[in-house]
């Protein structure tokens, strides 16, 4: 069988995030290519270098055990990774396009690195930082190439985990843009394009939903375990299959509009009053399906076949989770 010439990918920084991303890109066909950019003794290379290659392996090794592939490919796939000292940087940049930029989250180091790969790095290669704490705006200077540069924001575990938030600048060529959103496509990811904002999406969704669900427990509104209880099946399961703002539109922006009129009374707490875009969406007659629009356009869809099509959805859901059941006395 004729093997795929795929890509070499290099992640500049050998931590948590460089070892997931090098376990996506290796499992996906890619050589990679793991450069730790710190001076270090021999023996703390050594060490690192065991540490770094035994949690790939064993991040691979996990998968594997829950059914995910054969164990008998972790090896091949471990002999795609190379690991590479701050000495074989230049070298180990040679001829590559695609380069994620993973070293820690302070902006000391995130220049420094950025500093380096702008030395070493081709002319036109793509220039990606994980960073989940800066904006793209703010690093794309500090690579110094920023017609190449933008974010590329996995969610742990990276291996797993199919969303990648890619965030670019007004100065990112588009084609760069295009470019990693097909690279990530490539290996079974599912890519998002967001502005330079704080938070990114999901993380900013989140926090909000965690910071609730921790006030819940502060107020003895319920036990940690019956909030999660409540998180598994009811938020989880409904939004594993509609979109945040498509539940709005199913139920009805204005259903979400009276809804946070009164939880920002009773709780008198400004952060449930609804955005501006609900109140503006109530007053074009935008209120989701039953107005053929809302935050999405419904006026070419089947109605009929699309309600039915995510009602099969959440069925399959419940089938996967062992709680559908019969009718019963039948």
């Amino acid at each position: 069988m004729t093997q795929v010439k795929r890509p070499v990918i290099v992640c500049i920084g050998a931590g948590r995030m460089g070892r997931g991303i090098a376990h996506a890109f290796a499992y996906a066909g890619h050589p990679v290519r793991l450069i730790d950019i710190k001076p270090r003794d021999e023996a703390s290379q050594r060490q690192l270098f065991a540490e770094a290659s035994s949690e790939i392996r064993g991040s691979l090794g996990s998968v594997a055990e829950i059914g995910g592939f054969d164990p008998r490919a972790v090896d091949p796939i471990m002999r795609r990774v190379e690991l590479c000292p701050r000495g074989q940087a230049k070298m180990s940049l040679q001829g590559v396009r695609y380069i994620f930029e993973a070293v820690p989250e302070t902006l000391e180091a995130k220049a420094s690195a950025l500093a380096l790969i702008d030395q070493i790095a081709e002319p036109e290669s793509i220039i990606a930082s994980t960073t989940s704490t800066f904006l793209s705006t703010q690093l794309a200077d500090l690579s110094g190439r920023p017609r190449f540069f933008l974010n590329v924001h996995w969610l742990n575990p990276a291996f797993l985990v199919p969303l990648v938030e890619v965030s670019p600048t007004g100065a990112t060529e588009r084609v760069v843009v295009e470019t990693m959103m097909n690279l990530l496509i490539s290996i079974g990811k599912v890519p998002v394009e967001c502005g330079a904002s704080p938070g990114y999406i999901v993380p900013r969704i989140q926090a909000l939903a965690m910071n609730e669900a921790a006030r819940l427990v502060e107020e003895g509104v319920a036990t940690a375990e019956d909030i999660d209880k409540a998180v598994h099946f009811g938020f989880g399961f409904r939004f594993a299959v509609l979109g945040l703002l498509e539940f709005i539109d199913w139920g009805g922006g204005d259903i979400l509009y009276y809804a946070s009129q009164y939880l920002s009374g009773a709780l008198k707490s400004d952060r449930f009053e609804a955005p501006a875009i609900v109140k503006a969406n109530m007053a074009e007659g935008r209120n989701g399906l039953r107005d053929g629009k809302g935050f999405f356009d419904y006026s070419n869809r089947d109605l009929r076949a699309y309600r039915l099509s995510r009602l099969s959805e959440f069925m399959r859901t419940l089938q996967q989770a062992g709680l559908a059941r019969p009718p019963a006395d039948l």
